[in-house]
């Protein structure tokens, strides 16, 4: 299995601010590659340095084996890119904007080619109507189309569904999993939404305030061991104070409103209720919750809660 993206140490300042913090992450030939991470998180930032918009401060990426700061003109011409909402001709139709697209992309538009592209994402039917009239998830696929015309080996997709009614999701995601299993595309896709990113990848990132949390397939993530215990109790602070110098410090993940978070072996919560029982803490209630969801909030929502207790 060949690498199709390979970054290594990826970082981005703006001024005072770490927009993406010495990241890395690999994309296999075949991947559909979830890119996961709250608004903010450095999603963006990180995919606008893949495509050469925005420079790195530090770091080093490599596509297609290729270093991508001094390859850029060879890397990007096997890359379809659609960042967030594509940008149309509305007042042209399906096809006439492909045909643009195409020729911008040094494609001849023959229409044999271009109509397969449309079927593709699904909107033939639709390739005379004007994209003034299409819905946000018909432009979105149409976006997707432009992105495909030149037969890229890579596609980057920034938060597609973003915006998208329940039908448009559906399709988006539908498109996507299409392109993986019978084009055999690489897809790198961003979004904020788990259950999204869990429905479509092979593999994912989780990245929170620019940095990478986690890596690999669900499964890897979705450790048994690792159940999150959330603890019901009268004062937080105080049992938070209680317990961050004790044996259970190191599973302990502060949390917002009248409780704490614990992320751990199942198999150990009934030592930890002794343990509270022990240093006084009240226990209005002790409940194991284990999903993905789960997970992905203790990475993502840890730090600013820990942070907020400890202060």
């Amino acid at each position: 299995m060949s690498v199709i993206i390979e970054v290594k140490d990826l970082s981005k300042q703006y001024g005072d601010l770490s927009a993406v913090n010495n990241l890395s992450f690999t994309v296999n030939s075949g991947d559909v590659y979830g890119f996961l991470g709250q608004n903010g998180a450095g999603k963006s930032t990180t995919i606008r340095m893949l495509l050469t918009l925005v420079r790195p401060t530090n770091g080093e990426i490599r596509i297609f084996g290729k270093p991508l700061l001094t390859q850029r003109r060879a890397i990007l011409s096997k890359i379809g890119a659609v960042i967030e909402r594509p940008d149309l001709y509305k007042y042209l139709t399906a096809y006439e904007n492909l045909a643009l697209f195409a020729r911008m992309s040094g494609v001849k538009p023959e229409r044999k080619l271009l109509e397969k592209q449309l079927d593709t994402v699904g909107i033939l039917s639709r390739a005379n109507s004007k994209v003034k009239t299409f819905s946000q998830g018909m432009k979105q696929r149409l976006g997707i189309a432009v992105a495909l015309v030149h037969d890229p080996q890579l596609i980057i997709l920034d938060e597609p569904t973003n915006g998208l009614d329940p039908q448009g999701i559906a399709d988006v995601r539908n498109l996507i999993l299409h392109l993986s299993r019978n084009l055999g595309k690489t897809v790198l896709v961003s979004s904020h939404l788990l259950n999204e990113i869990e429905m479509v990848s092979s593999r994912m990132l989780i990245i929170d305030k620019g940095k990478k949390m986690a890596e690999g397939s669900v499964t890897e993530l979705f450790d048994p061991a690792k159940t999150v215990v959330e603890l019901q109790t009268t004062d937080p602070v105080s049992a938070f104070a209680l317990l961050k110098d004790g044996p259970f410090a190191s599973v302990l993940n502060a949390h917002e409103g009248t409780g704490l978070r614990f992320t751990m072996n199942k198999n150990h919560i009934p030592e930890l209720a002794a343990y509270l029982v022990s240093i006084g803490v009240p226990i209005h209630s002790l409940q194991a919750r284990h999903s993905l969801e789960d997970y992905f909030l203790s990475l993502t929502t840890a730090n600013q809660h820990v942070d907020a207790f400890a202060n």
